[in-house]
């Protein structure tokens, strides 16, 4: 069950990173909504329907959710780095999200355009950021662990893996 839960393993943080590994993370940021968008734009109303594990939402809820999450992890680092306050992260009811109407029934193509859209400013303002800026640090409460903004970006770019490995599987 673990390798269908975590396909790609579970977040695995480290203390720092370097300029090369963040610039591979940035990579990865920007490539992942044309990864997602080659994957699932073609898919059938059933394909949209699959799941990766019994239990588990559906391809569609995981596009809505990977743009919604996506979205919320650009807008922690502008809070991060604009409000001297911010000390911990925002948090949402993923579940709740994933089983609202727009998540269960909407079209996948509005979240696609998001997602896109949103990776675009997010990878931008990754390369423009100095090492003070990477150093901003927030506490994660479901985590329970302190992030700063480069380990931010790898917990992003660990999620829109982990997600579309499960959207793999769903599609197997």
């Amino acid at each position: 069950m673990d390798n269908r839960k975590f396909p790609i393993g579970p977040l695995k943080l480290q203390d720092s990173y370097s300029a090369d590994e963040r610039s591979e993370l940035i990579r990865i940021i920007e490539a992942s909504p044309s990864q997602y968008r080659q994957l699932v734009e073609h898919l059938s109303p059933e394909e949209l329907t699959r799941t990766y594990r019994e239990g588990s939402w559906t391809v569609r809820q995981l596009v809505h959710h990977v743009s919604d999450m996506q979205f919320l992890h650009y807008m922690r680092m502008k809070k991060a780095l604009t409000e001297p306050d911010y000390k911990i992260v925002t948090l949402v009811n993923m579940d709740g999200w994933a089983n609202t109407p727009d998540a269960t029934e909407a079209p996948i193509e509005d979240s696609l355009r998001m997602f896109e859209g949103v990776h675009q400013r997010y990878a931008y303002l990754a390369k423009t950021l100095t090492e003070p800026m990477l150093a901003i640090t927030y506490y994660h409460p479901v985590r329970q662990i302190y992030i700063n903004q480069a380990q931010a970006l790898a917990m992003s770019a660990w999620h829109v893996q982990h997600h579309l490995a499960h959207i793999r599987l769903a599609l197997q």
